[in-house]
């Protein structure tokens, strides 16, 4: 199995999984999404509340707030020592906050929650929480915890998570006169005219929607449009707690516990190992 990076950007990543199988590449992509631990807001305590909104409906938006996570200082709940329905320092991270609208109407912001860990913040301040009309008051304290996705979506630390075959496009010189047709026909741009010949200058792009095909007025057979599903393309963008790379690295991890789980598993026969 081979990696090549294609992309690599602040919070997306895009790489071909070479001498691979769509198998290896689904399991890859639902651990991405429902069991790579990132923090999230679980428990809300309102201490005073006089806007128009309920308390659970403003900590559920709190819980939607995406927030930077350090998976090396922080464990899961359910692996924690303390066992305790609130947790502790190693499990959790705690967050006030206190805000008036004094003279006017005030918009409460992400920004404006102050967390006790500085490594642990919301990924954006200008997240919107309640806009409180004059004289009304929100206080609160709010604990953030890791979770996984399975458990429930505010823990999903990506946005996107999807692979596709890797295309194959053959232009049968024989049978192509370069009536530029099925370039002007590609809508991802793909295909050009060199020196009166068609070529295929970015394979990685094409969608395999066969549109070059459909659009040859003479034989479309000569444009071939097929896929190798021993090379995937993967795309991966986080929602900004982990990076993509982090969130890509741990995923593998899990993986590879996985299989050495299931591997030792095998490996035991009535009790006895084989």
């Amino acid at each position: 199995m081979e990696v090549k990076v294609l992309e690599a950007e602040g919070n997306s990543v895009r790489f071909i999984l070479s001498q691979s199988s769509p198998a290896f590449a689904n399991a890859l992509r639902r651990i991405m999404i429902s069991e790579v631990p990132c923090m999230a807001i679980e428990d809300v305590f309102f201490y005073e509340n006089t806007s128009t909104l309920d308390d659970e409906t403003i900590a559920h938006r709190l819980g939607l707030i995406p927030l930077t996570t350090d998976l090396d200082s922080y464990v899961l709940p359910e692996e924690c020592e303390c066992k305790s329905e609130m947790g502790c320092s190693r499990c959790r991270a705690t967050a006030t906050l206190e805000v008036e609208a004094l003279d006017g109407r005030k918009t409460v912001y992400s920004g404006d929650l102050k967390f006790d860990d500085p490594h642990i913040r919301p990924v954006s301040d200008k997240i919107p929480i309640i806009k409180l009309e004059v004289n009304q008051k929100l206080k609160f304290e709010a604990y953030a915890k890791l979770g996984t996705g399975k458990k429930h979506a505010k823990w999903q630390p990506v946005a996107v998570a999807a692979y596709k075959y890797m295309p194959n496009i053959r232009i049968n010189l024989k049978k192509c006169d370069a009536c530029r047709v099925c370039v002007d026909a590609c809508p991802k741009n793909i295909l050009q005219v060199e020196k009166d010949v068609i070529v295929v200058v970015d394979p990685v792009s094409c969608t395999l929607c066969y549109e070059c095909v459909k659009a040859c007025p003479q034989d479309p057979s000569a444009v071939d449009v097929s896929w190798d599903d021993t090379t995937l393309i993967f795309n991966l963008e986080s929602v900004g707690g982990l990076s993509a790379k982090q969130v890509l690295f741990k995923a593998t991890e899990i993986l590879k516990k996985k299989a050495e789980e299931v591997t030792k598993k095998l490996a035991v026969k009535g009790g006895k190992q084989t």
